[in-house]
């Protein structure tokens, strides 16, 4: 599986080189272009999901900063690696996939083959049941207000039911998913600054602890490849989500250049992750206990992040097979996607499934794509020199949330 993820990841940083140089200053518009604010807080908390909150105290820090059994993490601190698993370049994958499907796949139309619209229905399907299967193993750890802070007990399979029940909800009108992404990102900073007040760690506590990001930009070379089997579990997840998540978000692009979108992905998400790793940091380098609110507003935020990614990717995938609201009745619908979905959960949950498999099956897409376009569209990609005309940016008609 090391050899697939690197090569996976070659491929695709190959990709994005060649399509940010042969196509620097595209105009790139999706169908339903939305100002840059709202791209970006759809984008992130559509490509971010319940991790970002539950991983870093409970498990990545402890775990980067035992160098004794990993080695491997060695040659930086626990932030900067947080960092490098999270933000910046990696971010280059949703970019990759963004771009494809606002200015390529119009004229490719891989993804309308049967046979791959498929298979690229039960990666979305799956990943989203893998988010689910994430909040409900890590949930005890914060909601210890509920259980012994380890076991998953009743009341959380409950919770993870109404969460996916309330996605299927809000996935049934676009206007539900916009609104909610902006507001779990104000959700979001109101977080990070409640944490950050209450640790004490004041302006200057604040960006010493941050400065410790620059390991990551010092070391990005490193980062390119698997460091660790946990390091390559979270490559495979980038993939499995990447596909994805560029085809819901390619169509909010509100008229950007290429170099301009693949800058806006690289950065805009980056901030507010360096911000809230470097708050998290703080709070493990000086044993900082969580206190009961804390507690539960990490798990409300995981909630509505959790959320966030079910809605969207319901969104996209029963567009995708046409299992649309107007076609089944809102009860069916939503009620049959929270069933298959929390029964998908549970199979994750006890790993009968596994996220390295659907982010294998993603690269084999990545791989199959690329074939099919030097075998039969080869001419008609290197022609392209805008986004579809049917796209054509009409600054009148850029969507706001109201």
């Amino acid at each position: 599986m090391t050899v697939l993820i690197s090569a996976g990841i070659l491929l695709a940083f190959a990709l994005v080189a060649f399509c940010v140089i042969k196509w620097w200053n595209v105009t790139v518009v999706g169908v339903t272009p939305v100002p840059l604010l709202t791209f970006i807080a759809i984008l992130f908390t559509s490509g971010l999901d319940v991790g970002l909150i539950m991983f870093p105290l409970a498990w990545d820090f402890p775990l980067y900063a035992d160098t004794a059994a990993e080695p491997a993490y060695g040659f930086t601190n626990p932030l900067a690696l947080e960092f490098g698993f999270w933000g910046f370049l990696i971010w280059g994958f949703y970019f990759l996939t963004t771009f494809y499907f606002c200015v390529i796949e119009p004229k490719v139309k891989f993804f309308e083959i049967g046979i791959v619209k498929l298979i690229n229905n039960i990666v979305i399907i799956g990943t989203c049941a893998f988010t689910g299967a994430l909040f409900l193993i890590y949930l005890p750890y914060y909601a210890t207000f509920v259980g012994d802070g380890e076991s998953v007990i009743t009341p959380f399979y409950v919770v993870v039911f109404l969460v996916i029940l309330f996605a299927a909800f809000s996935s049934t009108d676009i206007k539900y998913v916009r609104i909610l992404s902006l507001g779990s990102s104000v959700l979001f900073a109101v977080l990070i600054l409640g944490m950050w007040i209450f640790s004490g760690m004041g302006i200057g506590a604040f960006f010493g602890t941050a400065s410790n990001i620059g390991g990551y930009f010092s070391n990005i070379h490193k980062f390119i490849l698997p460091l660790t089997d946990y390091h390559e579990f979270y490559l495979f997840w980038w993939f499995a989500w990447s596909i994805m998540i560029g085809q819901f978000t390619s169509r909010f692009v509100g008229g950007l250049k290429t170099w301009q979108v693949l800058s806006a992905l690289l950065i805009f998400p980056s901030i507010p992750l360096g911000i809230w790793f470097s708050v998290l940091y703080y709070y493990h380098l000086n044993s900082i206990e969580l206190t009961l609110m804390i507690n539960i507003s990490m798990a409300v935020v995981g909630v509505i992040f959790v959320i966030n990614s079910f809605d969207s990717l319901i969104r996209l995938y029963t567009d995708n097979l046409g299992l649309t609201v107007q076609k089944l009745g809102k009860l069916p619908y939503i009620l049959g996607n929270a069933v298959v979905l929390f029964v998908l959960t549970l199979l994750f949950q006890s790993q009968w499934l596994q996220i390295q498999w659907i982010g294998a099956v993603v690269i084999g897409l990545y791989v199959a794509c690329l074939a099919y376009i030097i075998l039969f569209k080869g001419k008609e990609v290197m022609a392209i020199n805008a986004s579809p005309e049917e796209n054509e940016l009409d600054f009148s008609k850029i969507e706001t949330v109201h």
